[in-house]
């Protein structure tokens, strides 16, 4: 009997084994007739495990879909999701199977077909198989001849675009390829935005609301740049290899990586309405965004819906108008706002008994653009307007500038934050009811300060005595504190100086700064940490080995305050606010060439002694205008240097990576590599070039400094090696800056933007060329975009003044055996 048992025991093992082996296959990445995958522990891996495919459950989902994702990366990200308008509720009980007829089939809990690959005209005398490949391409072909591909995942995109991948038109079908975005963040149904190829035959692309609706273009494709026309940032690509393909079958685009490269990189029809290139950082764990279209978010077609508002600043991006609320809380939540928002009250014209309501009124929006699909009405008057949209209960607002001009239905295409000269007056009609105020009971009200009024001002003037009393014991201990050299300010001492936090000079990452008076009339800016949670045994240690740095281009740090969770600190006031203020935003005098130059000199020295004459090398990691502040006599000063020593680099890099100052990130911020000094250098040529030119490296500025790509830097170093400087130049400086010093100012930032680290000079060694007493050589372009490339191995960087000759060694060891005195 126990023979039997045993033997029983066996024979179901082996039975489970051999039903196992039948379900996964005999090959991890391939599906055939004989297996097929079920449930959340079955999935198929691609030969070098770059792609997984399974059973996936979106974020904030209960559906479940057959999908193809990124293997090798700590977020699980679909590149595919095949039954998105088709999901399935239970992952254990449906199959991906190949089917009767060849095809690669989706089977729900019932044995429903739910997806298919839907290839007619199988011979069903060859069997066939589906294969994940390393690309993420999962590819239906017969077993006997692999290369008669029947379909494939890659022909057929959902939301993402993967290397290899054709996006076009099939001339025989008129049928063009889209990418499709989700529905929403959590619900990858096909929304109503798609990228395509023109139907009509042209070379460009277009970006689709409801299929219907094109708002953005790429324009063209242009052989001889091999970029689309209206995308002039491809020029400065050097990572992808672009091929567009027309002849008389079909038109397409397709890319590929660039042999060497080991980027994680992916192009999205993202369910915002936006086209995006995203680059997978380990460091931090996200999706990294380096280009998108429309720029801005709130260029896409009724992003917002009916009613919606987009500010395009910071999430979420809509917001109903007043008067309105969300038609659906759950998809405002998961940032689909395509359903807009509905009237709170009804119109009087929409009331059962108009007579009984009040007649409606007109809500004032300022600084608004104009939405879409008005009529023009000729009046003489905004009386007049006004009463021609009361007459229709159709009509939603009216405008009244130069002409009347009337909206019906709901208004699409909202956005407010407009300046006053591009932005108009919009009157808004509301039901009455919204305008009414709540009634209070007047005479309880009365009676109550009556009875209260003779305890009320009693209260007052002790409370004034007292108030007195601690103001003048306040300002006697900070009078004596601040003849120290670092204050330990108490909590309630920085409230009583800053009145409160009233007055706001700024923010940033790491939290708000605001002005002070310390009793002696001394200025002050206090920044307060938010999210800072630093024992306060270690801050206070960190902050007197700060506190001890001092440089006359270094903000001085005065004081601190560690109380409970609070945690501030005190810096000298800087009257001329910052940098970027300066340059690209005052009203005030035009900074002058010299003035210019002394502020590149002083931040270079301020940089020089944080990395190479403190005890411990402190690397800024956020260098760019707006850090940069300047006394009364535009003396500059490096601000928040202290902060990367206080958090650590690991965290100032993750935060650095995500505080929106892309524009002056080194490469290695993105490829991963171990940060260096020579980061700050990367990012202070970015912000030379600025002071150069007098704007935004980014700006389009519409004097021919763009080369119609918007980004100086490039077009600077083209002019620098084209021996035509002076094109660089502000032009509200007229040309009033000497030659010598601004070909020394541009030499020195193409070289910092350098994509090899070491080739860019250290700070030291900037501050001696911006000084005269190195020369420095004409750089090779820059590729300060580069994510990925070679660079050579010696580069020519200084040279002698005496003799003109160069010196041809490695760019690290250069300067040592070539500097010569100025005089």
């Amino acid at each position: 009997m126990a023979s039997l048992r045993g033997n029983s025991l066996l024979s179901c093992i082996l039975s489970l084994c051999l039903l196992s082996l039948l379900s996964i296959g005999t090959s991890t990445d391939t599906i055939t007739s004989n297996s097929s995958l079920s449930g959340t522990n079955q999935k198929l891996t691609s030969a070098r495990g770059q792609f997984a495919l399974g059973f996936y459950q979106p974020t904030n989902s209960s559906n479940w879909y057959i999908a193809i994702w990124y293997n090798t990366i700590s977020v699980q990200t679909p590149v595919f999701i095949a039954n998105r308008n088709a999901p399935l509720t239970d992952p254990a009980t449906s199959q991906l199977t190949i089917g009767s007829d060849g095809n690669l089939v989706l089977l729900n809990g019932s044995k429903t077909e739910v997806w298919s690959t839907n290839v007619t005209g199988i011979n069903l005398s060859n069997k066939t198989q589906a294969v994940l490949g390393d690309n993420g391409n999962l590819v239906l072909s017969y077993v006997s001849n692999t290369s008669d591909v029947l379909w494939q995942s890659i022909d057929n995109p959902t939301d993402t675009w993967l290397p290899g991948g054709k996006l076009g038109l099939n001339k025989t079908t008129n049928i063009s390829q889209r990418l499709i975005s989700w529905k929403n963040s959590a619900d990858p149904a096909e929304g109503i935005y798609s990228l395509l190829l023109d139907p009509n035959g042209t070379s460009q692309y277009f970006i689709q609301w409801n299929k219907t609706v094109g708002y953005w273009s790429s324009g063209p494709w242009s052989e001889t740049q091999r970029i689309f026309t209206l995308v002039p940032e491809m020029t400065e690509n050097f990572v992808y290899n672009f091929t567009y393909v027309s002849n008389n079958q079909e038109n397409y685009f397709t890319y590929s990586i660039k042999a060497g490269s080991n980027l994680t990189s992916r192009f999205i029809m993202d369910h915002n309405g936006q086209i995006k290139q995203q680059t997978w950082v380990e460091a931090t764990q996200q999706w990294i965004l380096f280009w998108s279209q429309p720029r801005q978010t709130c260029d896409v077609y009724d992003l917002c819906g009916p009613y919606g508002s987009c500010n395009g600043n910071e999430l979420p991006y809509c917001s109903c108008l007043q008067g309105f609320t969300e038609k659906s809380k759950s998809d405002f939540s998961l940032e689909d706002y395509s359903g807009g928002c509905v009237r709170k009250t009804k119109l009087q014209c929409e009331s059962s008994d108009p007579t009984k309501v009040p007649q409606d009124k007109f809500y004032v929006l300022y600084n608004m653009n104009f939405p879409n699909n008005s009529e023009s009405m000729q009046v003489n008057s905004t009386e007049e307007c006004e009463s021609a949209c009361l007459k229709n209960c159709s009509c939603s607002a009216y405008s009244y500038k130069s002409g009347c001009n009337l909206w019906y239905g709901g208004l699409l295409n909202l956005q407010d934050g407009y300046t006053s000269s591009d932005g108009g007056t919009l009157y808004l009609r509301l039901a009455a009811s919204e305008f009414s105020a709540s009634k209070s009971n007047k005479g309880l009200i009365i009676g109550i300060i009556v009875g209260s009024i003779v305890v009320i001002l009693f209260s007052i003037i002790v409370f004034m005595v007292v108030m007195k009393r601690k103001r003048d014991q306040r300002a006697a201990r900070l009078l004596k504190e601040s003849r120290g050299t670092l204050i330990a300010f108490r909590y309630d001492d920085l409230q009583f100086v800053t009145k409160n936090f009233s007055e706001k000079l700024g923010g940033g990452a790491f939290g708000s700064v605001y002005k002070g008076l310390l009793p002696d009339s001394t200025a002050i800016a206090v920044k307060r940490l938010d999210g800072f949670h630093q024992g306060e045994k270690q801050f206070r240690a960190e902050v007197s080995t700060i506190g001890t740095i001092q440089h006359v281009n270094l903000v001085r740090l005065i004081g601190f305050c560690s109380e409970a969770s609070c945690r501030l600190l005190v810096y000298e006031y800087m009257p001329k606010s910052s940098l970027d203020t300066q340059l690209f935003n005052s009203r005030d005098a035009l900074l002058n060439w010299s003035t210019r130059y002394q502020i590149a000199l002083g931040t270079a020295r301020g940089l020089a002694y944080l990395h190479e004459k403190c005890r411990d090398c402190i690397i800024h990691c956020d260098i760019k205008p707006e850090n940069i502040l300047l006394d009364d006599n535009f003396v500059p000063k490096v601000a928040d240097f202290g902060l990367s020593k206080l958090l650590g680099r690991d965290f100032s890099r993750v935060l650095t990576t995500m505080r929106g100052t892309r524009g002056y990130l080194a490469p290695e911020w993105i490829t991963g590599v171990p940060i260096t000094p020579k980061a700050d250098v990367f990012s202070y040529g970015m912000m030379l070039f600025e002071i150069i030119s007098g704007h935004r490296n980014n700006s389009d500025q519409g004097d021919g400094k763009s080369s119609g790509s918007g980004f100086f830097p490039t077009f600077a170093a083209r002019k620098l090696i084209e021996g035509d400087v002076q094109t660089l130049l502000d032009q509200k400086l007229n040309g009033e800056a000497p030659i010598e010093e601004l070909e020394r100012a541009c030499k020195v930032a193409c070289w910092c933007i350098q994509d090899d680290e070491t080739t860019r000079p250290t700070m030291g060694q900037v501050v001696q060329i911006l000084e005269g007493i190195l020369e420095v050589n004409t750089p090779p372009m820059p590729m300060s975009l580069r994510v990925m490339g070679e660079s050579p191995d010696y580069i020519n960087f200084f040279s002698d003044m005496s003799s003109g000759t160069s010196s041809k060694t490695h760019s690290t060891s250069a300067a040592s055996s070539l500097v010569k005195n100025s005089s």
